[in-house]
């Protein structure tokens, strides 16, 4: 019998998308023909998965579940929006959330191996999510998920389906929604001026020292107008230094609103469904006029 490598399981997965252990015992069946385990595969989970699996994803949904003090964001992914609101996708991303929490699986690999039965489809998520993607019609991935663990309170707040927000606080309940609310409108990028990443803030020096050196004006001038402008770009994207979204004098921060209640907000994650997904962008028209050339000149 030939040896089953590593190499030649990853192979078959390549083609059909079907489960690592599915490749395996199908190229175990086959001897190690490649051709024949595909044509095993296909009989066993049908072919509809393996050709959505190139599709791109860019649409979907943000789920969470929150169980006591701890919870979890999920984005899973689909290729339309039409699909984002199917009743199945919506159980089934709402299901990995919860299993996230539960099971605190290490990463997005992990999350394919939890049990999980759903619609006859089982025992696992990646089964599921095959079964699905044969009976849907369309590709799903679940792309990435935040747990939290640390025995903070937690808080979320879903804008429908595209935005998600999970607060960690110390405080009021209220306070700590409506913080994850502001979070989802406004989008700051940390919590404080001190947690904006560095490469944020070099990007942002270098257009502040080209536009300042564009002025003409001496170099300490020059020097104060760019740290003013990294100072004024920290304010706007520290969410304790943003001016609250439901501040009655449009002008108290996040951060004074926080603390007239007693609240303390020690971390947060916002997921954008897509965010950073580049998606195919189909042009009608340069399609119709291919396929017309094409026609003339066959």
């Amino acid at each position: 019998m030939a040896a089953i490598t590593a190499s030649m399981v990853a192979e078959l997965r390549a083609k059909t998308d079907a489960p690592m252990m599915e490749c395996k015992k199908a190229l175990t069946e086959a001897d190690g023909n490649m051709d024949k385990a595909e044509e095993i595969l296909r009989v066993k989970l049908g072919n509809k998965a393996g050709k959505a699996a190139s599709r791109i994803t860019a649409e979907g949904v943000v789920a969470s579940f929150i169980d006591g003090t701890s919870g979890a964001l999920v984005e899973v992914n689909c290729e339309t929006d039409f699909v984002s609101k199917n009743d199945l996708f919506l159980a089934f991303c709402n299901a990995v959330a919860e299993l996230v929490v539960k099971s605190n699986p290490a990463d997005v690999a992990a999350v394919a191996d939890l049990p999980l039965s759903m619609e006859g489809f089982g025992p696992t998520v990646e089964d599921v999510r095959k079964g699905l993607v044969g009976k849907i019609g369309e590709n799903m991935t679940i792309r990435r998920f935040k747990r939290y663990s640390a025995g903070g309170q937690l808080a979320s707040y879903l804008h429908g389906v595209r935005i998600g927000v999970m607060v960690e606080f110390d405080g009021d309940a209220v306070a700590a929604k409506d913080a994850a609310m502001h979070i989802a409108a406004m989008k700051p990028v940390a919590l404080s001026g001190a947690d904006v990443p560095a490469e944020l803030i070099a990007k942002e020096r270098s257009v502040a020292e080209q536009k300042a050196a564009e002025s003409g004006k001496p170099a300490d001038i020059v020097a104060k107008m760019v740290e003013g402008s990294v100072q004024k770009y920290l304010k706007e994207v520290s969410l304790l230094d943003q001016v609250f979204v439901k501040a009655a004098d449009g002008k108290q921060t996040v951060g004074a609103y926080l603390k007239s209640v007693n609240t303390a907000v020690k971390g947060f994650t916002m997921f954008v469904v897509g965010e950073g997904i580049e998606k195919k962008v189909e042009d009608f028209a340069a399609e119709v006029a291919a396929a017309q050339a094409a026609a003339q000149g066959a």
